[in-house]
């Protein structure tokens, strides 16, 4: 079985991790009630996906 020669500086277990933060979430304005939104998904406000009414909001 495979084991270490010698144990992994800080420095290179930092270099590795460098990536493994976590990313603020991406938003856009909703072209049609600019509310800010996720791309690529429906608007849970007005129900428009790419200018189109995907769900009926029925008040």
């Amino acid at each position: 079985m495979a084991v270490p020669k010698r144990k992994q500086s800080n420095a290179r277990t930092g270099s590795r991790r460098s990536h493994d933060f976590k990313k603020p979430v991406q938003t856009v304005a909703c072209p049609d009630c600019n509310k800010m939104i996720q791309p690529h998904t429906v608007c849970p406000n007005c129900g428009h996906y790419m200018r189109r009414e995907v769900i009926s909001q029925d008040n």
